[in-house]
């Protein structure tokens, strides 16, 4: 039974660094800074969740990693959810969460987030994540 805590948690951890060298590759940094490719992935992570119904919500996360799950659920309260967010909302919220001047701004940030999670999660799931979002905010994801 311990080998197969483990075994999991060593595969989150692998799938979870894979999702951030992701990130970093599309902008080219290097490993030493995680702390973007986290603060990208916790901020997007944060406003996707708070944005869907709680039922979305649950069955998106339960396609991520356990770690970034936990990232994912991290301060979440289901009550207070979905948080109408349009477009310029969601950059203003990210602006706020990501606190890092990086190249194309604001919406490369979430463009290469989504690209990333996309990557990471069935499409018919992504597809569902999108029919939750208003059509500004959908537009944006692929």
């Amino acid at each position: 039974m311990a080998e197969q805590f483990i075994s999991a948690i060593e595969s989150s951890l692998d799938k979870t660094n894979l999702i951030l060298k992701d990130i970093e590759n599309a902008y080219g940094w290097p490993k030493e800074q995680r702390n973007q490719s986290y603060a990208a992935l916790r901020t997007v992570l944060h406003l996707l969740r708070d944005r869907m119904p709680v039922q979305e919500s649950v069955e998106f996360a339960q396609q991520l990693p356990i770690v970034v799950r936990g990232i994912y659920f991290d301060g979440w309260k289901p009550s207070d959810v979905p948080v109408k967010l349009n477009r310029e909302d969601f950059l203003y919220e990210v602006r706020q969460g990501f606190p890092y001047d990086v190249e194309g701004g604001t919406e490369r940030v979430v463009q290469v987030v989504l690209d990333t999670l996309r990557r990471h999660v069935t499409q018919g799931e992504w597809d569902d994540v999108k029919d939750t979002m208003p059509r500004d905010l959908a537009r944006m994801m692929p």
